[in-house]
């Protein structure tokens, strides 16, 4: 594919979302903005989430991970839908009760602003981080297939993707996201089936076919039982996707705030319900695809790239033909900007809710703030993936993908502690607690194999960051008095 073909491309899809907010952010107030007007049907929000729950990493790294684990990823998977069990059965009534806007707002009506400020701050540096190497990602795959070859600066393709993004987002908000995150996923999932059937295609596969050699080769393996110190071993694996899925979504105000703009309680939990099953579904298609482009590298005399995440980027633009080539384009592009895009969205409605205090404000200067909040964090990101591109960016990435697990851990505890006693807590105590809990979840991260007899810790490690925050909790607070 010509740089020109590659930009053509580019620019009708963002045509396409542009097209998308124009229509959907006619009228758009800060209500708007904030809670679509609560009148969002539940099937478009369920199938808009799976864009915005992948990223430009799963949508390369999934696949590529099969030839070393195999489908141990799926063993994750698994315990991600009972995680959503938890969101469906204990979050989601308790948000649509207290009708908060901002899910950290029950964090003050349950304890103090100390502790409200501190959740919103976790998810605000969480989220920044996470989604600004979301982003980064999908730039440079922009500069290495387009701008390189037009000699076009690395901060002038950030500058470019960020100023696009903030054009379709400023003023519909979560109700032009819930829009152009289902045209997303619709290349996004499209993407994967159609070169799952491309690659089968071309070694004259059946489904039959195709099944048994994935099988012959190993890949098909998916749960672990060997051993309690393997870092794969199914209960560590399960367990850890339970808890992030509790964690990263139930608490996560991006992905909640979709959630929140269903009609009623009932229609939002059928929302979940079926992105649930269908995430599944989309990350086994991810898996399939991974043993299959493995299998097409050994049936084709094909050398592996050094990097696993550089396996199916390399298969598509050179040997999978011009579809796949299309697809694979579109597809990373709209993993990595249906999460970006409502990222900005749910930065913008914490901070506005959180910590400016909305409520109390009159439309014109939530409009204003509003405006000024959400240009606030697209330069945020900006600024975050210049500092990827500058500073060894690939150890870096690995360690920011690692401390996404750590940064959720406390607010983990911190709801936990809310639903499940009655104690107050001394409000500003929490905002240490929120720091040294994953300092200290790390540090015996780092060393568990030498310190617990080679003892690998995994997913898990947002199970015991998460225990630490209680546990601190617990110590700084007291039982309430009695009415």
């Amino acid at each position: 594919m010509t740089p020109l073909f590659i930009c053509s491309v580019i620019l009708l899809y963002f045509t396409a979302l542009i097209a998308i907010s124009y229509f959907t952010s006619r009228g758009a107030d800060s209500n708007t903005f904030f809670t679509a007007n609560r009148q969002s049907p539940w099937y478009l929000v369920a199938f808009g989430m799976i864009g915005s729950s992948l990223s430009g990493v799963t949508f390369v790294s999934v696949p590529g991970a099969v030839g070393k684990f195999n489908f141990a990823y799926f063993q994750v998977v698994l315990g991600y839908l009972a995680g959503y069990v938890v969101i469906i059965a204990v979050l989601m009534p308790l948000y649509y009760r207290l009708k908060v806007v901002s899910i950290y707002t029950y964090l003050e009506q349950r304890f103090d602003t100390w502790t409200h400020r501190t959740g919103a701050g976790v998810f605000l540096v969480s989220r920044s981080m996470a989604s600004s190497l979301r982003l980064f990602l999908a730039a440079s795959i922009l500069q290495l297939f387009l701008f390189d070859a037009w000699h076009v600066p690395f901060y002038v393709t950030v500058t470019i993707t960020l100023a696009l993004i903030w054009v379709y987002t400023f003023k519909g908000g979560v109700k032009t996201i819930i829009w152009t995150d289902t045209f997303q996923t619709v290349f996004l999932v499209g993407a994967v089936i159609i070169t799952v059937w491309q690659i089968a295609h071309q070694l004259n596969f059946s489904f039959t076919d195709m099944t048994a050699a994935i099988h012959a080769k190993g890949y098909s393996k998916i749960f672990i039982f060997d051993s309690a110190k393997n870092g794969l071993f199914f209960p560590k694996q399960f367990l850890g996707g339970m808890f992030i899925t509790i964690a990263m979504t139930g608490l996560d105000q991006e992905l909640m705030q979709k959630n929140l703009t269903c009609k009623t309680l009932g229609e939002a939990q059928k929302n979940m319900f079926w992105f649930s099953l269908t995430l599944a579904f989309v990350n086994f298609l991810f898996l399939t695809l991974g043993a299959l482009l493995y299998i097409y590298c050994d049936l084709k005399g094909i050398a592996l790239p050094k990097s696993s995440d550089d396996l199916f980027p390399m298969l598509a633009f050179n040997e999978l033909g011009l579809t796949v080539g299309i697809l694979f384009l579109l597809g990373i592009t709209a993993s990595s900007y249906a999460s970006a895009d409502s990222a900005l969205a749910g930065l913008t409605t914490s901070f506005c809710i959180d910590f400016l205090n909305f409520k109390n404000k009159n439309e014109a200067t939530k409009l204003r703030q509003k405006f000024i909040v959400h240009l606030g964090f697209s330069i945020l990101f900006l600024v975050i993936i210049l500092i990827f591109k500058e500073v060894n960016q690939k150890s870096l990435i690995d360690v920011v993908l690692k401390v996404a697990g750590y940064t959720y851990g406390p607010l983990l505890g911190l709801f936990s502690f809310g639903i499940l006693t009655t104690r107050k807590v001394a409000g500003k105590w929490v905002p240490f607690i929120c720091v040294a809990a994953p300092l200290l979840t790390y540090l015996l991260s780092v060393n568990s194999e030498k310190w617990f007899s080679g003892f690998q810790m995994s997913y898990e490690v947002i199970i015991l960051d998460g225990l630490i925050t209680f546990l601190g909790l617990w110590l700084v607070s007291i039982k309430p008095k009695k009415a």
